[in-house]
């Protein structure tokens, strides 16, 4: 099936080339937008899978933009953060408030290809060491986050151990190892994870897991 992309960004230089690759890759761009407002207005006419979305954009930035379009949406499209500084406080807060992961702009083509059908998939956008490295810096340990996300109380021990090595970084496969289950059966902890706790992926799961206090920088998971 084609995956169906919107492309923000302020600069139509970046626009045309990721429109390009993207196109080659046999991805179909569905619109482009040159502000936030432009790219919620597009989303909204055009209802793609996947949103490559600049942090940084005139009237109304990426980051409420992806607010705008995530909040209340039932079919919401992933949205990826385009960035040209991977330890960034607005990337940062664009992940928590839910976008699948991010890329820096001299991204090679085929990683961007990659990236958008890995994101279509259903698969979050996490590069370990970046991500991890983006989120300790971030990432403050909440008195109110413990509140909003009270549920993580009804984790099982399990599915708490579980969230506890992916706030590390570790993929599918690894938990697999560490834990010694299948990978089917870690994909259901990590799903079943995600519902409880209201998360759409695995970045926003990293996210909660600091901002809990559950891992904490220099912690054996980190």
């Amino acid at each position: 099936m084609t995956v169906r992309v919107v492309v923000a960004d302020d600069q139509a230089l970046v626009r045309t080339g990721f429109r390009m690759i993207l196109t080659a890759g046999g991805v179909d761009v569905v619109a482009e937008a040159a502000t936030g407002a432009e790219a919620v207005d597009a989303v909204r006419r055009t209802r793609p899978d996947v949103v490559l979305m600049d942090v940084r954009m005139p009237e109304l930035d990426g980051l409420e933009a992806t607010r705008r379009i995530l909040t209340g949406a039932v079919a919401a499209p992933r949205i990826i953060i385009l960035t040209t500084f991977d330890l960034d406080q607005y990337v940062y807060a664009a992940l928590a408030a839910g976008a699948s992961g991010f890329l820096l702009k001299d991204v090679t083509p085929e990683h961007l290809v990659a990236a958008v059908r890995m994101v279509q998939d259903g698969d979050a956008l996490l590069a370990p060491a970046i991500t991890r490295r983006l989120v300790r810096r971030f990432a403050r340990r909440d008195p109110q986050a413990a509140a909003v996300h009270r549920d993580l109380a009804t984790l099982t021990r399990r599915e708490t151990e579980v969230l506890r090595l992916l706030a590390g970084g570790l993929s599918n496969a690894e938990l697999a190892e560490t834990l010694h289950l299948s990978e089917a059966t870690v994909k259901t902890h990590v799903a079943r994870i995600l519902a409880k706790l209201g998360l759409r992926d695995r970045v926003q799961a990293v996210v909660v897991a600091y901002e809990t206090g559950l891992v904490s920088p220099g912690s054996p998971e980190d």
